[in-house]
C-alpha cells in the first residue's frame, strides 16, 4: 500500500529509526482501524522486491517494519530473505490470525476480537500490544498475556479516538499490574507518519 521512512511510534522500538512497508489486503477489519485503505490489497501497485530493498538501501534504515493491513496474509519469505540479506532487520506488526512466514527478528503481536491470533504464532511473540478501547479490554489482556511466552513485552495502548479517556485507565492499571508498561502513538503526538 505504502512505503515510507520515519520513527517507530509504538512499543519496545518507539523512537528508533524505521523504514515501515505496509502491505495492502486486511481480513480481520477493526471498526477503528487507522488505515482502513490497506484493507483491500487490490487498490494497491505491486512492487517487486529487490526494487523495494534498493528503496529502502537508499535511506540509512536498519530496521524495515512490515505492517498492514494485516501483513501475514501474504507469505513474507521472500521478502524478508531479500531484506536480510541486505543488512537490515525485519519486524512485523500482526494480528496473528494468518501463519508466520519469513525470517522475523521482532513479531508484534496486536491480537483482535473480530479475528483471534493462531495459537502457533502466540509463542513466538516478543511484544504483545492490546489497543485497549473500553474498560472490558484490561481482562481481555490479561487473558492473551497468559498464552505469550514469559520472555514476551506487554503493552497497553489507548485506542487513537479515545486515548484522553482511556489513557488515565490504563495509567492507573499499570500502576496496579506493573508487569504492563504504556505504549503511545507517538508519531501521532509529533506529526509523523
Amino acid at each position: 500500500m505504502e512505503h515510507f521512512y520515519t520513527l517507530q511510534g509504538e512499543g519496545v522500538h518507539t523512537g528508533k529509526a524505521a523504514y515501515f512497508i505496509r502491505l495492502g489486503g486486511c481480513d480481520v477489519g477493526c471498526v477503528w482501524c487507522d488505515v482502513k485503505d490497506s484493507w483491500d490489497g487490490g487498490k494497491h501497485p505491486l512492487w517487486k522486491i529487490e526494487d523495494l530493498v534498493t528503496t529502502v538501501k537508499q535511506t540509512p534504515a536498519q530496521i524495515v517494519v512490515i505492517t498492514g493491513g494485516e501483513p501475514l496474509m501474504h507469505d513474507l519469505a521472500a521478502l524478508t530473505k531479500a531484506l536480510h540479506d541486505a543488512g537490515l532487520r525485519t519486524h512485523i506488526e500482526t494480528s496473528g490470525s494468518s501463519p508466520l512466514s519469513g525470517e522475523l527478528d521482532w513479531i508484534t503481536l496486536s491480537p483482535k476480537k473480530f479475528k483471534a491470533p493462531l495459537p502457533e504464532v502466540l509463542p513466538q511473540a516478543q511484544e504483545l500490544k492490546i489497543v485497549v478501547f473500553n474498560g472490558s479490554d484490561f481482562a481481555w489482556a490479561e487473558d492473551w498475556a497468559a498464552k505469550v511466552s514469559p520472555q514476551c513485552k506487554l503493552f497497553l495502548q489507548p485506542e487513537w479516538s479515545k486515548a484522553e479517556q482511556m489513557t488515565p485507565l490504563i495509567v492507573d492499571y499499570i500502576k496496579a499490574h506493573p508487569q504492563w508498561q504504556l505504549s503511545l502513538q507517538t508519531h501521532k503526538y509529533i506529526n509523523v507518519p
